[in-house]
């Protein structure tokens, strides 16, 4: 979203202009001072930080002596700065235009009080003129000075450190050598890329470490932390930078991550940047500790305190999770959505909607169904000689057949495991999956290792269970009925809006399979017996339910009413409350606003009705009043069109018109809908997704080797970075740690 200068008779912005645009300052005399420069009547009545928040200044109206250019990233004002430089007439030109910002006529007393001031401002400039062009003679030198003491060589040396942190980062290299214990320790990475530079001529850090002895670490444990700790923090303040300028964001989560032997929750923002462009940008590991009570109040901190953002801006949430951690999220959702009710709970674009629903149900028969199917796709992502295995197996079982062999083989050659059919295709792939799983850990060649025959063992104990084939066919007739509606939800927008108009449906004939549950559940369990049946697989109860069940002599219970009772019921009354609880009323009004998308609105002939549907983000727009007004001046716009200009498909494409910034509440509505996790992002084939750099990473890194802060470097090496500012923000952080303050002593406290 675009700065507009705040100054009477200015157009200025920060999309078509270098200028750089100031905010108004927090404290109150100094903004009072602003607004009364600017003559801007509308914004007195507002506080010192609704302005600093909303309002901004271009650099023309100040002094150029109060503008400095600390950085050729970074223009700063200085402490005492004041606008003084206003056009206050050219509106007289033209009396009968419309302006937004209103000039306020002054009072003699404000003429003489302005007057005063303005004075004494001019007074304090003309000196700070007069220093600058006294001294501008000798900045380079007293520069040259400044930098050529200990200072310099400080500077110099921290900003080696930070390019050999970010080239470690950007490479994932970790900072310790594996090596085992009892084994002669080598450098650390860090140290050796240290060595490394210094040999190759690098003067700050050869002065710094020339004394220093050789067989001592070149940097402590704790400056190395406060390296990264300053790294991380300046990549993501680039992020939350252009977050800010958005205002509107929603909150996504991922599964679980492991450091040092710690689980934290990966958090990732989705927002639109200022080139309209829907992005997903990874922020930062959360602590996964305490009861769901806990994780709200450290979402709420994180997102608030942590990164200065504010939770009444975030219009989605959507978390990935597996497991009871499932349920534990949902929890977390509940109680965000109870203290920010537009924080609408969402399943995430990039998790199959049938994948959600059974992750989200919390029997342990459905969790091991899941926890099996992670472990299958692990299992064969192993070596391409197990997925040929996995294809020989399938021409055995279906040698009759080539047609449905072939399908198999080439459904199986991706990731089957995450798609929207992903039963179906186990059910189909069942019998194969067990003959494979039962080769590969005889092992009669001997080509595969004791570890990868070890975990085909295990897989195959559990396809080999009654208890496994009964759920895994409730899973595939019971979420038959939300298949196609899921895809269409990561389909394009007239998908997912014809999908958001198709729920009611989905849901009727859920219930409609509830109520008659007695019929569903006779022909989902003749199916899994007969599929039990061809592979020899016994039909009974589950042994564990028979121990617990035995001393309370209760009679035998029929394997058929057993998988009823504690199996169909369950996932049938689960996924009709987990359907309802995620696509809730104002989810669905949300997304029935895709009618805005002139495609759509062009497939529905134009006979829509947004302005039903619009007051779910209603006081998000920046003129609600005139807002039916506008969407049908828009729908006017599109249904008049000219035959060769074709209509929009997505709202990506919509906002990059060039006129839709003619319509704000229309621009502004689409901006907020896009955020939200149900929709799909525009590059979710692309390998460059951060969700997909996160994978990466996690796949490349093993346990022992990930560090928290190198990881967030690495999954953000697409944002830019500024040694220098890195170099600024340590000396501020750890200024203790300057070569006045013995820097040299703890350098040289740790032996290898």
């Amino acid at each position: 979203m675009p700065n507009f200068c705040a100054a009477p008779n200015c157009t200025r912005k920060s999309t078509q202009s270098d200028l750089a645009f100031f905010r108004f300052p927090r404290d109150p005399e100094r903004c009072r001072l602003w607004v009364e420069n600017c003559r801007r009547a509308d914004l007195e009545a507002k506080t010192s930080d609704q302005l600093n928040k909303h309002y901004r200044l271009c650099a023309k109206h100040f002094d150029p002596a109060m503008v400095c250019k600390t950085s050729p990233y970074r223009t700063v004002l200085k402490d005492t700065a004041i606008p003084t430089i206003f056009d206050l007439t050219s509106h007289l030109k033209n009396p009968h235009s419309r302006h937004r910002k209103r000039i306020k006529e002054l009072t003699e007393e404000d003429i003489r009080r302005i007057k005063e001031r303005r004075l004494a401002s001019s007074i304090e400039q003309l000196h700070s003129k007069k220093d600058i062009e006294a001294t501008e003679g000798q900045d380079a030198a007293e520069e040259e000075i400044k930098l050529s003491t200990e200072e310099k060589d400080f500077r110099d040396y921290l900003r080696s450190l930070f390019e050999i942190v970010v080239m470690l980062g950007k490479q994932n290299i970790p900072l310790e050598t594996n090596v085992p214990e009892g084994v002669e320790r080598d450098p650390s990475n860090f140290q050796a890329l240290l060595e490394y530079r210094i040999n190759a001529g690098d003067e700050a850090l050869r002065r710094r470490f020339e004394a220093t002895a050789v067989n001592v670490e070149y940097l402590s444990a704790s400056q190395q932390s406060q390296l990264l700790e300053v790294c991380e923090g300046t990549v993501r303040e680039e992020v939350l930078m252009e977050v800010r300028e958005s205002r509107f964001f929603s909150l996504v989560t991922g599964d679980l991550v492991e450091f040092a032997g710690e689980r934290h929750l990966p958090l990732f923002l989705r927002f639109v940047d200022q080139s309209n462009a829907l992005r997903e940008e990874f922020l930062d590991f959360l602590p996964f500790e305490g009861d769901e009570a806990s994780l709200v109040e450290k979402l709420e901190t994180q997102v608030t305190d942590g990164w200065g953002l504010r939770m009444e801006d975030c219009r989605g949430q959507a978390h990935v999770a597996t497991g009871t951690f499932a349920t534990k999220m949902k929890a977390v959702a509940v109680g965000l959505m109870g203290k920010y009710p537009m924080a609408m709970h969402t399943p995430c674009s990039t998790c199959a909607l049938n994948i959600h629903l059974a992750n989200s149900l919390p029997f342990p028969s459905v969790q091991v169904v899941m926890a099996t199917l992670r472990k299958i796709d692990v299992f064969f992502k192993q070596s391409p000689s197990l997925q040929a295995e996995l294809e020989k197996a399938i021409s055995v079982y279906h040698q009759e057949n080539d047609e449905k062999a072939a399908e198999l083989k080439e459904a199986c050659s991706s990731n089957w495991t995450e798609q929207h059919n992903v039963f179906e295709l186990t059910v189909d792939l069942l019998e194969s999956l067990l003959l494979c799983m039962d080769c590969i850990r005889d092992n009669e060649n001997v080509k595969f290792p004791d570890a990868v025959t070890g975990d085909a063992y295990s897989i195959a104990e559990t396809l080999a269970d009654f208890e496994f084939i009964v759920t895994l066919v409730i899973l595939k007739n019971a979420l038959s009925f939300t298949r196609a509606f899921g895809k269409n939800l990561q389909g394009e927008a007239l998908d997912v809006f014809f999908a958001a108009n198709s729920l009611t449906a989905v849901l009727h004939s859920l219930n409609e399979v509830f109520d008659n549950i007695e019929v569903y559940h006779e022909f989902w369990f003749e199916e899994a017996v007969n599929l039990a049946g061809t592979m020899e697989i016994p039909v009974k109860v589950p042994r564990l339910f028979l121990r617990k069940h035995r001393s309370a002599d209760t009679g035998e219970i029929p394997p058929e009413t057993y998988f009823k009772e504690y199996v169909t019921v369950p996932v049938i009354r689960g996924v009709i409350d987990e359907v309802d609880d995620i696509f809730s009323q104002s989810n669905l009004k949300a997304l029935k606003c895709l009618s805005l998308v002139p495609a759509i609105m062009g497939q529905m002939k134009f006979n829509t009705s947004e302005e039903n549907h619009a007051d779910v983000y209603c006081k998000d727009l920046p003129n609600p009043d005139t807002l039916p007004a506008e969407l049908h001046c828009w729908k006017i716009k599109w249904k008049h069109r000219s035959k060769e200009v074709r209509l929009p498909s997505t709202i990506h494409e919509t906002l990059q018109l060039s006129d839709v910034k003619f319509f704000p509440n229309v621009n502004c509505f689409l901006k907020v809908l896009t955020t939200l996790p149900v929709l799909m992002l525009e590059d979710s084939n692309s390998s460059e997704t951060s969700r997909k750099r996160l994978q990466t990473y996690l796949s490349d890194t093993p346990i022992k080797h990930r560090c928290k802060s190198l990881a967030v470097l690495h999954i953000n090496s697409h944002v830019k970075h500024d040694l220098d500012v890195m170099v600024d923000k340590y000396c501020r952080l750890y200024p203790e740690d300057e070569p006045e303050h013995g820097v040299e002593a703890e350098i040289s406290t740790v032996v290898i």
